[in-house]
């Protein structure tokens, strides 16, 4: 009789297979279930948001929708983004039928250590490549104008609690969910981490070829990350970073918050120094890596145990059976039979058998 091979551990992109309940339609239901439950949160929020306002008075933009002003529409729209996290975790533990921590690092949950980590690692970075683009002549001839500390602390602090929540609910959607389900049914990474990244870029709308070949780097790099670490807390990281910092830059500037410029408009010579801070941002970690190891894998799920072959439903005998009344007894209405005396036997002289002859 052989043994079965043991499964093999998990890389992170295969995480959707960790549970034993796991079926092959459960990644497109809950891809689907993900994208509905999504827009009916997003359409809830925005529509509470959107009467309050107009019960406030607030003023309505040309598209029908309540104005609040630069900053707190800038805030709806993190908040809006950030519902994303919740729904996916959710997801996870009901239609995948895993914990669902296990879209966040193959340990089961967020390492806060190696995640104050990336962050470190990422602001001197990206910081160096922002400021290596505000050297480049402005589009069109215009000058950075001051907003103002009256006007840039208020959404300075504003962003620095609500990006990390927007930044963290895109890398869940589509370097945890999207992944994960695509590793499902693929045992390449690359299989899994190419179609988040090209779906990462469309989600940020159509602008210049530069802009969207950007976001696709930015979108493999944080899923190469994700698989070579175990967890999102490297992507998480780069992506709150520039943002924060992106985000910092336009409030900064006077309506400098009131653009609809994405990352996706962006020109090849913002292109060359995002691209470059990316690449840095990566060899940086992998260094890390080096000095400080972490889990890359999960264990497999443990087959359930099979009852042997021969097994029983009846409980097991313990004990000695006790011994009825009449045991060692005739059945009523036998004769008795004298009992015979055995013979008894004399043992054997010694010398019996001997002989004396010499």
């Amino acid at each position: 009789m052989t043994t079965p091979p043991l499964p093999e551990p998990l890389p992170y992109h295969r995480l959707a297979r960790l549970s034993t309940h796991h079926r092959w339609w459960r990644p497109l239901v809950g891809t689907l279930v993900v994208a509905v439950a999504y827009t009916i949160a997003v359409g809830a929020l925005y529509a509470v948001i959107d009467e309050w306002g107009s019960r406030k008075g607030y003023s309505v933009g040309p598209d029908g929708s309540v104005e609040f002003g630069p900053v707190p529409d800038t805030a709806v729209d993190l908040l809006l983004l950030a519902l994303a996290t919740p729904v996916v975790l959710l997801a996870v533990r009901w239609i995948g039928q895993r914990p669902a921590g296990t879209v966040s690092s193959v340990t089961g949950r967020l390492r806060w250590r190696w995640l104050t980590l990336c962050v470190l690692t990422a602001l001197p970075i990206v910081g160096l490549a922002m400021g290596g683009m505000l050297l480049l002549p402005a589009d069109g001839g215009e000058e950075f104008r001051w907003a103002g500390w009256p006007v840039f602390g208020p959404a300075l602090a504003m962003l620095v609690v609500l990006v990390p929540l927007q930044a963290a609910a895109e890398e869940y959607v589509f370097r945890g969910w999207l992944t994960q389900a695509v590793g499902a049914f693929l045992r390449s990474p690359w299989c899994a981490l190419l179609p988040q990244a090209g779906l990462f870029a469309a989600a940020h709308g159509w602008g210049t070829p530069w802009g969207f070949a950007d976001l696709v780097v930015f979108g493999a790099a944080a899923g190469w990350l994700t698989w070579r670490t175990g967890g999102l807390e490297a992507s998480i990281g780069l992506h709150t970073v520039n943002n924060i910092l992106a985000f910092a830059f336009s409030a900064a500037t006077v309506d400098g918050l009131k653009s609809d410029e994405t990352a996706a408009d962006a020109t090849w010579p913002l292109v060359a120094f995002d691209v470059a801070s990316i690449a840095l941002y990566t060899a940086a970690v992998v260094w890390l890596l080096r000095r400080r190891p972490t889990a890359r894998t999960a264990p497999p799920p443990l087959p359930p145990v099979q009852p042997p072959a021969f097994a029983t439903p009846y409980a097991p005998v313990t004990g000695f059976p006790v011994a009825p009344p009449w045991a060692g007894r005739p059945a009523p209405g036998t004769p008795e039979i004298p009992a015979q005396e055995s013979p008894v036997q004399e043992e054997p002289h010694p010398w019996s058998g001997a002989t004396t002859d010499r």
